[in-house]
């Protein structure tokens, strides 16, 4: 296996165990992370004896708590659109792989960690788990296929409330909105995953492959929803309420939006 300055990557039995391992920042996703993770799917792509992959964040607080927002706070119109569509190309490889992802999610999944998490084809989350897309907080949107695959999830009406809202939701609540298909406690968080990936792996790792590509041929990204999003975000990147609302973050103060 490649070494890996943010990731932690372990196979047991077959099962691939990614764990995104920046605890001090809460598991956040800055560029070089998402870069290990585009090396760390490829790995599993290409390893015969991986038979699926269990993607978790270190500790009990974050599964990954956002983006890096210092980074972010750099991004520009032009920049901008290319942070989107790197993270939205790197997010794709893990909706598509032939092989089984289940995020386990322990504790904060949030903006780009719930993008992480809808990503994968099953999401297990602990009861302290918390969930939500606060983006519009920032002034832009998210960026990494979330205002796609949330919508598909849990639908459009439900999709649009915690988009434009912010607002973050229980593991509860998640599992009531289809967010998340089971809520556990924190100790039988990775037992949980474990036992719905050895159903998943004692079947025809063929027919496993097809489904995965039947299901995402329903959504179909010719309609240009990731182009349109990659798009919007870039342009956010290129407004004044995006300066204010990055400043703001990283100020610890409240943002004054002006629609500029």
């Amino acid at each position: 296996m490649a070494q890996y300055n943010n990731l932690l990557l372990e196979n047991k039995g077959g099962v691939l165990f990614i764990t995104v391992n920046r605890p001090s920042k809460m598991n956040a996703l800055n560029i070089e992370t998402v870069k290990e993770i585009s090396a760390a799917m490829q790995e599993a792509y290409d390893d015969t004896e991986v038979r699926g992959v269990i993607l978790t964040g270190s500790g009990e607080k974050a599964f990954v708590a956002g983006a890096d927002i210092s980074e972010i706070a750099e991004l520009n119109e032009v920049n901008g659109r290319r942070f989107a569509e790197r993270g939205q190309d790197v997010f794709s490889m893990i909706e598509e792989c032939p092989k089984p992802v289940i995020a386990a999610v322990n504790g904060f999944a949030l903006g780009g960690g719930c993008e992480l998490a809808m990503a994968c084809h099953i999401r297990v989350a602990s009861e302290n788990a918390r969930f939500g897309q606060p983006e519009v907080n920032l002034g832009i949107i998210p960026g990494y296929g979330g205002t796609q695959r949330l919508t598909q999830l849990v639908g459009k009406g439900k999709a649009m409330e915690l988009m434009m809202t912010g607002d973050m939701i229980s593991a509860a609540e998640a599992k009531e909105i289809g967010l998340v298909n089971h809520v556990t406690t924190s100790e039988g968080l990775i037992e949980k995953c474990l036992e719905i990936m050895q159903k998943i792996i004692a079947k025809a790792p063929l027919a496993v492959g097809m489904i995965v590509d039947c299901v995402n041929a329903w959504y179909d990204k010719e309609e240009h929803g990731y182009q349109t999003e990659a798009n919007s975000f870039s342009r956010c990147c290129g407004s004044e309420d995006f300066k204010e609302g990055t400043s703001a973050f990283l100020e610890k103060r409240k943002p004054e939006f002006k629609g500029e």
